[in-house]
């Protein structure tokens, strides 16, 4: 009889736990409760077949325990029991199922006058990428990526001039304005995830991905990586702050484009070029001097 209170005891101290549990999601900070609705159900309908079937299995114990005398009746098939179980089991499965795929739909359908923000992923670090005064981001690759474009931005293209440019520092946000996060690595899997957004997505060397929310509370909210990277993967970390109106227009202006970025790293290559040049030329000086 000890087997029929533990699992008593299993089932019962299991939704107890789960009741009185501690550990719970961060506060959300996003339109996507809907992801958090559709993980209850999963959890109700979940437990309370773990519940059923754990119950079930300490009545069996019990009921048919061995007693002198008794024989296990042989029953091969059941059609009646068979069926039944196949549409519980059915039933229970598509509830699960639906709204996860109604979710689903919603998050891969990115509403009409979304902002746009690439995100890049590389070991062991996140950049940024917003579009400018003329709303549109450039066009980019990783073979363009080189000194003074880190993030691979095509300076050809003129939508792409005017592009803001973060590499490894805060991304800003606007409360209350949809923003679509699209998502780029440039070496490994990575996988930009901010628990109180509750969404996220792969992002694949090669391809973009994205995703889509919008912020509804004002905050600073740290970026995780969900994919193992390489071994700086736990200290791949990052800050997102979902400004309000004011805050968010003053640190856009405090951002440098593209471009210049690139004329500053001309500058840089320019001067390095004109010193190695002088030095150059004042050994040259000492060795005809030493002649």
């Amino acid at each position: 009889m000890a087997v029929v209170l533990i699992l008593v005891i299993v089932a019962v101290g299991s939704v107890v736990f789960h009741l009185l549990s501690p550990w719970w999601w961060t506060p959300i900070a996003s339109n996507w409760s809907y992801i958090d609705n559709t993980i209850i159900i999963t959890f109700w309908i979940t437990g309370f077949v773990f519940v059923a079937v754990v119950l079930f299995v300490a009545y069996c114990v019990f009921r048919f325990r061995h007693r002198p005398g008794n024989r296990a009746a042989y029953e091969p098939e059941n059609k009646k029991l068979e069926v039944w179980l196949a549409s519980v089991t059915s039933i229970g499965v598509a509830a699960m199922l639906a709204p996860g795929l109604f979710v689903w739909h919603q998050f891969v359908t990115v509403p009409a006058g979304t902002t746009e923000v690439e995100v890049v992923g590389q070991q062991w670090l996140w950049s940024f990428r917003l579009p400018g005064a003329n709303g549109k981001l450039g066009t980019s690759e990783t073979r363009a990526i080189g000194d003074g474009n880190s993030l691979g931005v095509n300076p050809n293209d003129a939508n792409g001039l005017d592009d803001l440019i973060i590499e490894g520092g805060e991304l800003h946000l606007l409360v209350g304005k949809p923003v679509k996060m699209l998502l780029r690595s440039v070496d490994v899997l990575h996988d930009f995830y901010v628990p109180e957004f509750r969404a996220k997505m792969d992002m694949i060397p090669g391809m973009e991905t994205y995703f889509w929310f919008t912020p509804t509370r004002t905050g600073t909210f740290e970026v995780l990586c969900a994919e193992l990277c390489g071994t700086g993967h736990p200290q791949m970390r990052g800050t997102v702050v979902v400004d309000n109106e004011a805050d968010y227009q003053t640190w856009l202006q405090e951002q440098q484009t593209f471009s210049q970025l690139l004329a500053a790293s001309q500058e840089e290559t320019a001067i390095a070029s004109s010193t190695s040049s002088s030095k150059i030329a004042g050994v040259q000086k000492d060795e005809a001097g030493g002649r």
